[in-house]
């Protein structure tokens, strides 16, 4: 079955220009979001999804109320909730897989919804933005045309992509509008939101997409674990380069959207490289080939589980 927009089947579009033009109803559920105050996400309730991640739960989860990403420029965060059983899944989609990603994630939401016979699958996408090499683009399309060609129903209700996320800085460089959101895994609601915790394991995490990793899957929802790994890298001295650069270098060769990039990109991109030439070897960071597993504390903090 199509993706449905307004219980109506989409008819192929060649743009997301078009898409906008046939239905103006998501323009405007575009512009009513990404004109929402961003929402700080507490550290304490907050399961935080990297690039090339996703996560899926249900509203029982006594350990995270809010699955979020933030960082996306050229990338795309898709969420995907069953309004039945409440089951939602996150996903930072950099468009390194697409068609193989989004089947992922609606196995997630199908398989934590397997008691719920009512309800339908509702899809919620942000990010990209008006980009000169046009990636935002053919990652919007992408990842739409994905959708279609799956045999559920699925139901689009925000699009605030590409040109619908795009804002002119000093009237000359484009940049996203809205750069990450969260999903309140109580309510299902969608919203813009800024993050200043990415953890556990940010660094680990940062590593495992910077030397190619595929999507994966980083929440055990059942026993409350965030599951890292075991991830495979060899050594790369070469790398070492990147460290002697300047900023701007750094920012033309190491992003997509150099002139949209959030302040601290360069510094996440150092400290990556930093990580992979103090673990030049990933099989030391996973004893025995096993995970890295992470259980909320009382606290609320994820500490790493013995």
């Amino acid at each position: 079955m199509p993706l449905l927009i307004q219980n109506r089947g989409l008819d192929r579009i060649s743009s997301t220009a078009e898409l906008f033009d046939k239905y103006p109803h998501l323009q405007e559920n575009a512009r009513t979001f990404s004109s929402k105050l961003l929402v700080d996400v507490d550290p304490k309730c907050l399961l935080y999804v990297s690039q090339r991640e996703f996560a899926a739960t249900t509203p029982a989860d006594k350990c995270v109320s809010v699955i979020g990403s933030g960082d996306a420029t050229t990338c795309h965060v898709v969420v995907l909730r069953h309004t039945g059983s409440g089951a939602v899944c996150l996903a930072h989609c950099d468009g390194s897989s697409t068609w193989s990603e989004v089947p992922l994630l609606v196995k997630a939401v199908m398989s934590l919804s397997s008691v719920s016979k009512e309800g339908r699958l509702e899809l919620h996408l942000a990010g990209g933005f008006n980009d000169e090499s046009k990636t935002s683009h053919k990652l919007s399309l992408n990842i739409l045309a994905a959708f279609q060609k799956l045999k559920e129903d699925i139901h689009l209700e925000t699009c605030c992509i590409t040109e619908m996320n795009d804002i002119v800085v000093d009237g000359r460089s484009h940049r996203p509008v809205v750069y990450g959101i969260g999903v309140n895994v109580k309510t299902g609601e969608v919203f813009p939101s800024s993050f200043t915790h990415k953890g556990p394991a940010e660094e680990l995490r940062s590593a495992r997409t910077f030397t190619g990793g595929q999507m994966a899957d980083i929440y055990d929802s059942s026993r409350g674990l965030v599951k890292i790994g075991p991830c495979k890298w060899s050594p790369n001295l070469d790398i070492a380069f990147w460290l002697s650069q300047n900023d701007d270098t750094i920012l033309k060769y190491l992003s997509t959207s150099p002139m949209a990039e959030p302040p601290h990109f360069v510094q996440h991109m150092k400290t990556t490289i930093q990580f992979l030439l103090e673990h030049p070897n990933s099989d030391s960071l996973f004893p025995g080939g096993q995970p890295q597993l992470y259980h909320r504390t009382e606290r609320g903090d994820w500490e790493r589980a013995v």
